[in-house]
């Protein structure tokens, strides 16, 4: 049936003619580059990284050609946290850490970025002249090819400067990813329904003066249009209050109270327009000759000839661009009673920016027509201001939520803002990036503040993932993690050392189950000696080294032969007899190699000595090969040792 209604139908009124070649052309020949970008991680950035972030901006903003249009259109929007892993296949604690965050709610960040090139007129239209108003568009061509030439290298450019630095990652848009598949959602279709679903469909669009609503969602748009709603100073960073202290702070971009901060569905628009600057800079000159002529009839306008002089003054000598800008938080609900607490949060957030908050409700139906991607030349002038290019950048939203580690190693801790569990890697990746340069790990607090609860978190994740624990402890904290690895893996791993005078901790160095020892075994059973031999302060020789590396593995040769039971006591027996002949043929000087300091330092150790128990046990047990062991030695932390 044919549509009769007097109501338009978004066929006839859509602004954009079509995608080709990656890019949108709109009706009135603007053509637009899309991409995707990805920012820092919030709380990853010092002081020096912001300025760094912000000179990036200015020096990609330098390349785009006059009357062009920066979009930057970050979305967030609520989720719930849900498990990608199967339950099933997890450990009963890992299962219930999944189960306690499941639901927990987040705000989604994605970041868009639309470059669009226009012409003078466009750029200056009014609301009045917007498509929105005209009855049907009909497409103009693009006569000079010339300027999209020069418009797409300048973009590519654009794209090289920012991608050549370690803090953002853009990548351009395919058609398909503009418009969508028969499987899956575009990005028009997503704003223009505001869902993100693949199967999301079109719902009817009501555009007028008392509201805007998509669907049942009502929008409503709360704009930085007025230079006298601004503050008198920004910055590229602020400090986190909830985190700071007074000595140290905890940066976040300026504009986050309007970005991670907001809790609520809404996407933070940022529009740049680059303008002919020496076109602006004489219409500001006219500006203060009428307002200095006019000055004897009002105060205002005196005040305002002085404000106009030191923007120009200001322009010239620092050789600064004047742009437009224009930035507004677009929030939408289908619930009344939500709508308010949502005007609240961010009537709120605007003010703690020391910004006046000041809800749009005049030109909001032409401000969400601007929104859609590749439609920003409809925008109007007059909700923009005029600045320069560095302090418009300050509002711009410089970092994203925390994201998982692209890493098959790490531990799942929690978001500081959303408390939603995130995968860290908090030892290779680092290492791979240069961030660190060894693996250690220092954790400090207060008594009763979690240190140990967060270590057998660590420790539990790292031993699921397959890495080797050992543990010394005082005070039995890790006895209840040992007796569940142990008890599920029916006492083959899990072995927990304490000491008693009856039964003292001791261990076999030389015994394993298989009878193989790999070179892991082979250098841990040399650290061993070399740690009973010399000091923390007396460093072993390169001779020293390799004589015991040679005396090590001389010994496990012998035991080859099944009649000779390893332990100590058979290693340094071989020593005295059979590597000290060795030694005598091969004429190892004593200054290259003291084998009878080394037989001194190590006889407390052999049978009859003062330990001769602690490396010498009768159990045939394998630490070599399991995974996590804990030696307890809160029984004899106060007592004296005997330093051999």
């Amino acid at each position: 049936m044919r549509n009769i209604a007097k109501a338009n139908t978004l066929k006839r009124m859509f602004p954009l003619l079509s995608v080709e070649q990656n890019c949108i052309i709109s009706k009135q020949a603007d053509i637009t580059f899309c991409y995707k970008v990805e920012l820092p991680e919030i709380f990853s950035l010092s002081s020096q990284d912001y300025q760094a972030i912000h000179s990036l901006w200015e020096k990609a903003l330098k390349v785009l050609p006059d009357f062009t249009i920066v979009h930057k259109q970050d979305w967030f929007t609520n989720h719930s946290y849900s498990c990608l892993d199967d339950l099933q296949q997890m450990s009963y604690l890992s299962q219930s850490f999944e189960k306690h965050f499941m639901g927990r709610g987040f705000l989604k960040h994605e970041c868009y970025l639309y470059i669009t090139k226009t012409n003078k007129q466009r750029i200056q239209s009014r609301s009045n002249f917007s498509s929105l108003v005209y009855g049907e568009l009909v497409p103009k061509q693009i006569k000079d090819k010339t300027v999209l030439q020069n418009f797409e290298q300048a973009c590519l450019q654009f794209e090289r400067i920012l991608n050549d630095s370690e803090y953002f990652s853009i990548q351009k848009l395919c058609s398909n990813q503009i418009v969508g598949t028969t499987s899956q959602g575009g990005l028009l279709q997503r704003y223009m329904s505001l869902n993100e679903q693949d199967n999301a469909v079109l719902e009817d669009i009501e555009l007028n003066a008392q509201r805007v609503r998509v669907g049942e969602n009502v929008i409503n748009f709360f704009t930085f249009s007025n230079p006298f709603d601004l503050p008198l100073e920004v910055s590229m960073a602020r400090a986190y209050d909830k985190l700071s202290s007074d000595k140290s702070e905890l940066l976040v971009s300026f504009a986050s109270h309007v970005s991670l901060q907001l809790d609520c569905n809404h996407i933070y628009n940022q529009y740049l327009f680059i303008e002919d600057s020496d076109d602006n800079l004489k219409m500001f000159e006219k500006r203060a000759k009428n307002m200095h002529s006019l000055s004897r009839y009002s105060r205002s306008n005196q005040i305002n000839k002085q404000w106009i002089e030191q923007y120009l003054n200001q322009a010239h000598s620092q050789g600064l661009q004047s742009i437009r800008a224009h930035f507004n938080v677009m929030t939408w609900s289908d619930c009344p009673q939500e709508l308010k607490q949502i005007k609240n949060k961010v009537t709120s957030s605007i003010a703690s920016m020391g910004c006046i908050p000041r809800h749009n409700t005049v030109d909001s139906a032409v401000l969400f027509w601007a929104g859609i991607p590749g439609n920003s030349s409809d925008f109007p002038s007059e909700e923009s201001f005029y600045s320069f290019v560095a302090p418009a950048i300050c509002f711009f939203n410089s970092e994203t939520n925390s994201k998982d580690s692209q890493s098959d190693f790490g531990i799942k801790m929690t978001d500081r803002l959303s408390g939603r569990p995130v995968f860290i890697d908090l030892s290779d990746l680092p290492m791979k990036k240069g961030i660190i340069t060894n693996r250690n790990k220092f954790i400090l607090g207060p008594s009763g503040s979690g240190k140990s609860f967060f270590t057998n978190h660590l420790l539990r994740q790292y031993h699921e993932q397959g890495a080797h624990v050992l543990i010394v402890d005082t005070g039995n904290s890790y006895k209840g993690l040992c007796d569940l690895i142990g008890g599920k893996s029916n006492n083959q791993d899990g072995i927990y050392f304490t000491y008693t005078q009856e039964n003292p901790i001791s261990f076999n160095p030389f015994y394993t189950q298989d009878g193989i020892f790999d070179i892991e075994k082979k250098e841990s059973i040399k650290t061993l000696i070399l740690t009973l031999w010399k000091r923390d302060d007396q460093p072993a020789t390169r001779s020293e080294e390799v004589a015991i590396s040679n005396a090590v593995n001389g010994y496990l040769k012998t035991l080859e032969d099944k009649s000779n039971i390893p332990s100590f006591n058979g290693f340094y027996q071989y020593l005295n007899t059979d590597y000290k002949s060795e030694l005598d043929f091969k004429k190892v000087r004593e200054k290259d190699f003291d084998l009878h300091n080394l037989l001194n330092v190590l006889e407390p150790y052999y049978k009859g000595g003062e330990y001769d128990y602690l490396l010498n046990s009768n159990k045939e047990l394998d630490l070599l090969s399991k995974r996590f062991i804990v030696f307890e030695i809160d029984s004899i932390k106060g007592a004296p040792v005997k330093v051999a």
